[in-house]
C-alpha cells in the first residue's frame, strides 16, 4: 500500500493527490534569477492546479569539473531558500552531500534531496531520516530500480515513512543514460510516490568534455511519457537563458516553454486516471 506523503504545512503527494512539481535552476545563482523562476513557476502552477516545490542547489558537489561553478554554499545557499520560502509561501528542496549539512538544511528546507550517486550512503540516509523532514532520494544511475528498496528500509527503519523516489535515467555506455518506463511502477510497488526528473534523464553525463551536456528536445516526449505511465510528481529544472545557466543548461527547460508543456501533462494525467 502506497503512503500518502505530506509536504509540511503545504500539500499532500501520492495518490489522489495534484500532480507535484519540483522546479527550478540547477544551482543558486542569485537572488533575481531565483526569484523570477519562482514567480513565474508558481503563478503557472497554481492555475493548473498543480503543487510546486522550489529546487535549487546550494552546492553541487559532484561536478564534471572543478572549475565549474558549485553555488553559493550551505549558508549563502540556505539563506537565499528561506527567503524564497518566505516571499512565495513554497516549499524548497536542496541536495544534502554530507551528514555534517543534514541538521542546518533541515532548518530551513522541506524536503531533503538525496543525489543519485548518494543513495545508498546509509550514514546520510539515516541522518535525513532522523530530521522527520521528507526525504527525497534520487535513484542511482547505476541502479535497478527493485534494488532502491534497500534505500526505503534504510529511512524506514529510522523512523521516517515520508519518502518520495525520484527516476533520473540509468547508465547507457558512455556519456548517455536511458529510462525505462518500468522503473516507474516497480519503484511505486515500494510503498512510495514516485517523481520523474525529466530533465537529468537528458543529461549527457560528461558528455561536453569537462561539462554534461544534454538533449532537452527529448524533455516533452519524456515526460509525456511518464505522466502516462502514472508518475505522481515530476522534476524539472527550468532556466530564464539555458544557455547562460552556471549549470546544467544544455538539458534545462526553458521557462518560457514550461506552461505549455505542463497543460499538456494535466490532460494526460486526466486521461490516464480515468483509464
Amino acid at each position: 500500500m502506497m503512503d500518502s506523503v505530506a509536504v509540511k504545512d503545504f500539500f499532500a503527494v501520492g495518490p489522489g493527490q495534484p500532480l507535484l512539481l519540483i522546479a527550478g535552476p540547477c544551482v543558486l545563482e542569485s537572488e533575481e534569477i531565483a526569484r523570477r523562476i519562482a514567480a513565474q513557476v508558481k503563478e503557472v502552477s497554481g492555475r493548473l492546479g498543480i503543487s510546486f516545490v522550489f529546487k535549487a542547489s546550494f552546492d553541487k558537489a559532484n561536478r564534471t569539473s572543478l572549475s565549474s561553478y558549485r553555488g553559493p554554499g550551505l549558508t549563502e545557499g540556505l539563506r537565499m531558500l528561506a527567503a524564497i520560502r518566505q516571499e512565495f509561501r513554497i516549499p524548497v528542496v536542496s541536495d544534502v552531500h554530507e551528514v555534517s549539512q543534514v541538521e542546518q538544511a533541515a532548518e530551513v528546507l522541506d524536503i531533503l534531496q538525496i543525489p543519485a550517486f548518494l543513495c545508498r550512503q546509509t550514514d546520510l540516509l539515516v541522518a535525513a531520516a532522523r530530521t522527520g523532514k521528507v526525504v527525497n532520494v534520487k535513484k542511482g544511475q547505476f541502479m535497478a530500480p527493485w534494488d532502491m528498496e534497500h534505500a526505503v528500509a534504510k529511512i524506514r527503519q529510522s523512523g521516517n515513512r515520508r519518502i518520495l523516489l525520484t527516476e533520473r535515467g540509468t547508465t547507457l555506455g558512455y556519456n548517455n543514460l536511458v529510462v525505462d518506463m518500468r522503473s516507474l511502477p516497480i519503484m511505486r510497488s515500494l510503498g512510495c510516490p514516485v517523481i520523474y526528473d525529466a530533465t537529468h534523464s537528458v543529461q549527457l553525463p560528461g558528455g561536453a568534455g569537462g561539462s554534461s551536456g544534454g538533449q532537452r528536445q527529448f524533455i516533452a516526449p519524456l515526460s509525456r511519457a511518464a505522466v502516462a505511465a502514472g508518475v505522481d510528481g515530476l522534476f524539472m529544472e527550468v532556466h530564464p537563458e539555458p544557455a547562460k545557466a552556471l549549470c546544467d543548461g544544455p538539458n534545462s527547460l526553458p521557462l518560457d516553454q514550461l506552461e505549455a508543456l505542463l497543460t499538456t501533462l494535466v490532460a494526460i494525467r486526466k486521461v490516464a486516471a480515468g483509464a
